[in-house]
């Protein structure tokens, strides 16, 4: 028996084991979240006998007589504070990491009460973020800091008792709730006779499956069901474009990749889980995997699918005559250039918790990127009809695009299906690395050239990526790297090819920036050697080829009234110019699907209690929609915050807004938003005023927008609905630390400035690591890396980071009141901007990411 006091409570434990599982399986304490299980996330930060400790990686036993407090142990006072200053700096975005971070906090401030800025990032070295970069994380911590110091200090009672207008800095609505661990994800949710599941997967990538003995498995005491292909009701094979995907390998077939399932046990409790899926006997025969591109594209290479190797998209971009403009140049440059697989790793490992309600309807909880996305292929998995599978979203734990695909949605719905009980399904960060979609990588091929003054003249680019073991969004994310691919620049010719393989790698798919982070850091870098061919600065390249309004943009688009990427780079000339050691690039990147894909964002209010509640499906991953759609409405109807509700996305009540993906939400569905807000607003002056008068009335309105797809025949197609601009640059020390960054952002309308900035500063940060330090290295086509040993950016690693918003507002735009999207675009820039500054720190030019030979370089 072993005694701990837990937030002064004591409590006598039989069994030894984790810290963290007491907490959050026995305890009922879930602001202790597992991110990792490897010490390193920092989410399930604790204070043992005052000190900062992983609960994670502590062993019940050699705790035993000691004291333990988690976020619910704070003084009440604390907690206030605590939970106002991560709310007034804009601290919180997805908020999985954030409880620990306020632990981390508490541990310091209780042994220093005014720690320098160097001491506060020092003190959240252990706990990584993913979101937010970490500045305004640091800030939360000195204002709790001066808060604490003050015994007269009170927060203010409630910041949304008004209204709010464009560009304020209004709390988030759910920044309280994730701050003090009170807020629910998925694992934070129990039921009565939950079970818990989780999948058998293949030891190889490429297995032929000769047998899957299940038997013993299903004898084993505590095990409820044990499904292998042939328990698949509907459609085994689903994906989001193409039906590839399967949910579970037969016997007879090939695996693909090491996150194949083979087959799903659910029991009631881990351990026998983890007993059970031992038993599982299978039988295979392992056969050779295709890892590289090249060996996919090669003549007679073996198919990994039977309708090919390589993915069909149209990814064809072709303009003028480049044979002619390249002949005729006075400058060409070639050259060849390379990016890695690159993981999501966001802090909340993938989870679904599934049950049939009184009614017989298969309810899924997630924490995925699109409740209906989720909701269609569960129902064709299950061949039932649509009225029998609804999808609610819990709190998500960040996505970046890497929560897009089915991962443990499916298989939770199909065991709970079978065992009429709740299951809950949780990858372990391992699983997670292995199973779920990557970046692409991708070889890239640009020959350009310009005339005696730089100014371009033609393209020829050539793109391949591996799209890994299943399409995914391989198709989208090649159209997206070859619309782009020549920058925000006028290119009068181009010639543009992209091509994606299958590989027996993971997946390829969805990733901020999608395709675009390639594609720049090719074009940039080919601006910069055409720059020094040419004899002019890699300033005045830029300057003297970027798009105004009204030029064609390299896809064939005319660029709109607030294409602002001049004043981008006007703003930060004076950076750039004060620094040898200094480097620029530009980006733009679309908001929307475009490219023919119908898109629309929808959104219904209903006047409920004297105020409203706004209903949409768009999926808040931490980047923030409800508070951005929240203060638009305030700022349209006039009303204070405290009397508008926001719903989650939840298929039984919210229209289908789309995936939260594309930079997409705060121009499709705020633009919906205002569109119903306007309607209340006009129904509401008819009334008097009077809101009771209009009590239970609901408005609806959406926002489509039709784009061309590739390959139109048009002049000047209409690829996308926008388009956001920037311009990074990065100042280097003479020693090649990273002494400053500064981030120049065309953003429309601004609608929310904390929530604006938090989003470039964690994809500066984000980016940075892209650039110098993530590294997923795959071997034998499996991740060999864990969390720990990725490379990604903490908090002491993070320079000064500079947000310069551009507010160029077109009144004719398509977003709501002139905004645009910013999440993707602000990883586009970084690695080519970081790739110059290091070319003029040590003269060397690098074409492969990431950038070699650098003061942040890791040991291979």
């Amino acid at each position: 028996m072993y005694r701990l006091t837990i937030n002064g409570a004591v409590h006598e434990i039989a069994e030894d084991g984790s810290l963290l599982d007491y907490l959050r399986d026995t305890a009922d304490i879930t602001s202790v979240k597992n991110g990792c299980a490897e010490g390193v996330c920092g989410a399930c930060t604790v204070l043992v006998d005052g000190r900062t400790a992983r609960a994670c990686i502590q062993k019940v036993s050699r705790l035993d007589g000691r004291s333990v407090t988690t976020l619910e142990g704070l003084s009440e006072r604390e907690r206030e504070i605590y939970a106002w200053a991560f709310g007034a700096a804009g601290a919180v975005q997805c908020g999985f990491c954030i409880p620990g971070m306020v632990m981390s906090a508490k541990g310091l401030l209780d042994v220093n009460a005014s720690p320098s800025a160097a001491e506060i990032k020092a003190a959240l070295k252990g706990n990584l973020c993913r979101c937010t970069g970490y500045v305004k994380i640091e800030r939360a911590v000195a204002m709790a800091a001066e808060a604490l110091r003050d015994p007269g200090f009170l927060p203010p009672k409630d910041p949304f008792d008004r209204p709010y207008a464009l560009g304020e800095r209004m709390p988030r609505l759910d920044a309280r709730e994730k701050t003090l661990g009170t807020g629910k994800y998925v694992e934070d949710l129990k039921m009565p006779g939950m079970l818990y599941g989780a999948a058998l997967r293949p030891k190889t990538p490429r297995e032929r499956i000769l047998e899957i003995d299940t038997r013993t498995a299903a004898a084993h005491p505590g095990v409820v069901a044990v499904l292998t292909a042939k328990d698949v009701p509907g459609e085994r094979y689903i994906g989001h474009i193409v039906h590839d995907w399967p949910v579970l390998i037969a016997p007879g077939e090939v695996t693909r990749y090491a996150g194949d399932a083979l087959a799903l046990v659910a029991a009631v409790d881990r351990k026998t889980l983890k007993e059970a899926l031992a038993l599982i006997e299978v039988k295979s025969e392992v056969l050779r995997p295709m890892l590289t591109i090249e060996e996919a594209m090669a003549p007679g290479a073996e198919l990994i699918h039977p309708f090919g190797n390589f993915v069909e998209v149209n990814a064809v971009v072709r303009r003028g005559d480049v044979d002619k403009a390249l002949a005729e140049s006075a400058h060409v440059v070639h050259g060849t250039y390379r990016s890695p697989v690159g993981e999501h790793a966001f802090l909340e490992p993938e989870t679904a918790l599934a049950y049939l309600d009184e009614d017989g309807v298969l309810v899924l909880r997630t924490s995925g990127q699109s409740v209906y996305d989720e909701y269609r292929e569960v129902t064709r998995m299950l061949g039932c009809p649509e009225s029998g599978v609804r999808v609610i979203s819990a709190l998500v734990g960040g996505g970046f695009g890497g929560k897009e695909d089915m991962s443990v949605q499916h298989h939770a719905a199909l065991l709970a299906w079978h065992a009429k009980r709740p299951v809950r399904v949780t990858l372990s960060r391992q699983e997670s690395l292995t199973v779920h979609p990557k970046r692409h990588p991708m070889v890239m091929d640009y020959t350009a050239g310009c005339d005696a003054e730089g100014r371009l003249t033609a393209m020829r680019i050539r793109i391949r990526g591996d799209t890994g073991a299943y399409t995914s969004l391989g198709g989208p994310v090649m159209q997206r790297a070859c619309t782009h691919a020549t920058g925000p620049y006028r290119v009068p010719n181009v010639d543009i090819e992209g091509t994606n393989v299958y590989t027996n790698n993971p997946p390829s798919g969805a990733f901020r920036g999608f395709g675009v982070t390639q594609s720049a850091f090719a074009v940039e870098c080919t601006l910069n050697l055409l720059a020094e061919k040419a004899g002019i600065s890699y300033w005045d390249i830029r300057d003297r080829n970027v798009v105004e309004p009204g030029d064609a943009l390299g896809n064939g688009q005319i660029a709109a009234r607030n294409t602002a990427i001049r004043e981008c780079l006007a703003a930060v000339k004076p950076y750039f110019e004060s620094s040898p050691r200094a480097g620029l690039a530009c980006a733009w990147k679309n908001s929307g699907l475009g490219v023919g894909v119908p898109d629309a964002g929808r959104m219904r209010l209903v006047v409920r209690d004297g105020g409203i509640r706004l209903f949409t499906s768009a999926a808040c991953m931490g980047q923030g929609v409800a508070t951005t759609m929240v203060q638009i409405a305030s700022f349209t109807t006039g009303l204070p915050v405290n009397r508008i509700a926001f719903n989650p996305p939840d298929t039984a009540l919210t229209p289908d807004s789309g995936t939260s993906t594309a930079s997409r939400q705060t121009l499709f569905t705020g633009e919906a938003t205002r569109r119903v807000c306007v309607q209340f607003a006009e129904a509401l002056k008819e009334a008097g005023g009077d809101i009771g008068r209009l009590e239970g009335r609901e408005f609806y309105d959406e926002f489509l927008f039709i784009s061309d797809p590739m390959g139109s025949d048009k002049p000047h197609p209409v690829s996308h609905a926008a388009y956001s601009y920037a311009a990074h640059v990065c100042i280097l020390s003479e020693d090649g630390r990273i002494e400053r960054y500064i981030a120049c952002h065309d953003v429309g309308q601004v609608i929310n400035r904390n929530s604006v900035e938090g989003q470039i500063e964690g994809g500066v940060v984000m980016g940075l690591g892209y650039a110098l330090t993530e590294d997923l290295r795959l071997e034998g086509g499996v991740p060999r890396a864990r969390l720990g040993t990725l490379g990604l950016f903490r908090a002491p690693d993070v320079p000064p980071i500079e947000c310069l918003l551009m507010e160029c507002k077109d009144p004719d735009g398509a977003g709501a009141y002139g905004a645009k999207g910013v999440g993707e675009v602000v990883l586009v820039p970084p690695a080519p901007t970081l790739a110059l500054a290091y070319r003029r720190w040590d003269g060397r030019f690098r074409n492969s990411l990431p950038l070699e030979g650098t003061p942040y370089s890791r040991k291979k």
